[in-house]
């Protein structure tokens, strides 16, 4: 744990000062899932501390609870009386190639469209894996990935090493940060009750890395609003990543929906932004075309691989990069069995979700003091090799049947009431909360409060 957080406070400059992580136990895992994300929390916590003694001359104590900490690493939402739906398309999943383990990740519908451009059409996961039996991995996931889809072969780590993006983002920090611009409004308009109101937070992230970022912001006062094209969904996730959030709809093809776009940019405090390296350059929304629109603007970007290497472009998700990375070989092996076995939850997002919030903090509380604007790199493949190389999971397993004795509050959503858990994280005298319900994508305007 120790080794943990001195990692991620290196990472982010911030003091090598030990926070203290209540209650016992840990999800059961080849690696130090609880761990993670107490430490990923914890330097969250400690970036808003920074930022409130900056401020105040006041630094606040913390405390990080390791159960409430796995528990939101999964899902910090239960339902009363309606059920989220299903996180997985029904076809997504590993399947057994040739020559190993292969991975398709088929959620959206234009990702399963490719899969199944490549092996035909397939109503159910008897009829994929009879495809997917007939290919060689490496092929396999090579003809996926070029006709626009998600695959991933099983990978030890040490091959992983071996191979050419391994080693790229290997070489990478964990957090690559940038200064750049300069910004006019630099005084502070929060409180130590809500550290950020005044800022706005443009979340232009999918699924669940980026939103667990701007859930954080949003806990901590920010406005953030979150852009999603016009016909993108994703409701397995929706209940538990839109918390805090206004959520409107832009296509940034059109012409009307860009300038309203470039207005929202201007203003913007912070922007997430979760696309592949290329895709907003694409768009005509590179780093160069983000500085003039907002030249003192946080800027804080995250994809799957890395920021270097042949594969900086291409689309990933967690559990991708767990079966590229060597984290599901490695589970397969701890757990003695013949079958992938990745972490028991999404753990790569989650913390990299939190590393994001605590840099767009840092970059803030710089901003505050010199009047700079910031950038700050991840990637999903660079938190998994922190995890990796932090060795094996506790022994001391988590008691999961008790939850609700952490207590609940109860939020009215759209789609029914539900309990959402207490937060993991206690910062004196800032308590992270949320004014909004979570809501459906959409069902906002566009537009800054």
């Amino acid at each position: 744990m120790t080794d943990l957080l001195t990692s991620i406070q290196a990472a982010l400059g911030l003091p090598h000062t030990p926070i203290p992580f209540t209650a016992a136990g840990a999800l059961p895992s080849a690696f130090s899932v609880t761990d993670l994300a107490c430490a990923s929390i914890g330097a969250a916590g400690q970036a808003v501390g920074e930022l409130l003694n900056q401020q105040t001359g006041r630094l606040p104590t913390l405390e990080v609870d390791r159960r409430l900490a796995s528990f939101w690493f999964s899902s910090s939402i239960r339902p009363v009386g309606w059920n989220v739906p299903p996180l997985w398309d029904p076809v997504a999943g590993d399947y057994a190639a040739k020559d190993g383990w292969i991975r398709l990740h088929t959620n959206a519908p234009h990702h399963r469209a490719a899969a199944e451009s490549v092996l035909g059409a397939c109503a159910d996961r008897a009829a994929m894996a009879s495809k997917v039996a007939q290919w060689a991995k490496s092929d396999l996931e090579q003809v996926v990935v070029d006709a626009g889809g998600c695959a991933a072969e099983m990978r030890t780590w040490e091959q992983w090493q071996a191979h050419p993006q391994g080693r790229a983002v290997n070489a990478e920090p964990l957090i690559q940060f940038g200064h750049h611009g300069s910004h006019n409004g630099t005084l502070w308009q929060g409180s130590v009750a809500q550290p950020l109101a005044g800022i706005k937070v443009l979340d232009l992230t999918r699924v669940l890395a980026g939103p667990v970022a701007s859930r954080f912001l949003a806990g901590l006062g920010a406005d953030v609003l979150r852009i999603d094209p016009p016909t993108w969904n994703e409701p397995g996730v929706v209940p538990e990543m839109t918390l805090g959030k206004r959520c409107a709809r832009l296509d940034l093809h059109e012409k009307t929906d860009r300038a309203l776009f470039n207005s929202l940019l201007k203003d913007a405090d912070i922007v997430l932004h979760g696309y592949r390296a290329d895709a907003l350059e694409r768009l005509g929304y590179g780093v160069t075309e983000r500085q003039k629109l907002a030249p003192g603007m946080i800027d804080v970007c995250l994809n799957a691989y890395g920021w270097n290497g042949p594969w900086q472009n291409r689309r990933g998700f967690d559990s991708l990069v767990q079966m590229s990375s060597g984290i599901a070989d490695a589970g397969m092996q701890w757990k003695h069995t013949d079958k992938p076995t990745p972490l028991p939850v999404q753990a790569l997002d989650h913390a990299t979700g939190y590393l994001m919030a605590a840099s767009a903090i840092k970059l803030l509380t710089e901003r505050l003091s010199s009047g700079q604007g910031g950038s700050a790199r991840l990637s999903l493949a660079r938190t998994a090799k922190l995890l990796i190389e932090h060795g094996r999971g506790s022994e001391e397993l988590l008691r999961v049947e008790d939850e609700h004795d952490q207590g609940m509050l109860v939020e009215q959503t759209p789609w029914g009431p539900a309990h959402r858990l207490h937060v993991p994280l206690r910062i004196t005298g800032t308590p992270v909360q949320w004014t909004l319900a979570a809501s459906e994508l959409g069902s906002h305007r566009a537009q800054w409060w």
